[in-house]
């Protein structure tokens, strides 16, 4: 098991749009087994590899015992929307409603470099739109009202974790993977 530090809100890392996959190798597979292990253990219902200082397009999810992993998503979302609490691992203790489309069908890819499509609703198209989120910079506070982020923004800044630094990387001789020191 590789469980990673989890980067926090602060690190510029969350707010850059991460790279598209184009080598599906060993390496990818790794990166695929460190977030699924960092995921189940913090425990999360998903972990993008931004989150653990990775700028690469890939993400995993854990909803309803359904374990899995998508590289460079595509997503078509219906036009019915839900709204309910959401948070973030990168966020942590912080949990507010967030709209979000009911459903969604991601295209995207295995570790392998085989197609996948992922059907959802409710949870698990939210989980896979807030993972797409983190892929391109976007954080689900970004989502709320003027109001609620407001909020969101002042429980950070009063958060015990805020300002912490982000961990020290060490990245690989291809510079595509960093892994925390």
């Amino acid at each position: 098991m590789a469980v990673q530090p989890i980067r926090l809100f602060g690190d510029p890392v969350l707010r850059t749009a991460a790279d598209p996959v184009t080598v599906f190798d060993k390496e990818l597979r790794v990166l695929v087994k460190d977030l699924t292990d960092t995921m189940t253990d913090a425990p999360g219902a998903g972990l993008a590899a931004p989150q653990i200082g990775v700028s690469l397009r890939v993400f995993t999810y854990n909803v309803d015992g359904e374990i899995g992993h998508l590289i460079n998503p595509d997503l078509d979302l219906s036009d019915d929307e839900q709204e309910g609490p959401e948070g973030c691992l990168s966020l942590p203790g912080l949990a507010y409603d967030t709209k979000r489309a009911f459903g969604v069908v991601a295209k995207g890819f295995n570790m392998f470099g085989d197609p996948v499509t992922i059907e959802g609703t409710q949870l698990l198209s939210r989980c896979i739109q807030h993972e797409t989120d983190h892929l391109d910079g976007i954080l689900f506070i970004d989502r709320l009202d003027r109001e609620q982020r407001k909020l969101a923004l002042k429980a950070i800044r009063d958060a015990e974790w805020s300002g912490q630094a982000p961990p020290t990387v060490k990245v690989s001789p291809h510079g595509t993977f960093g892994k925390a020191l």
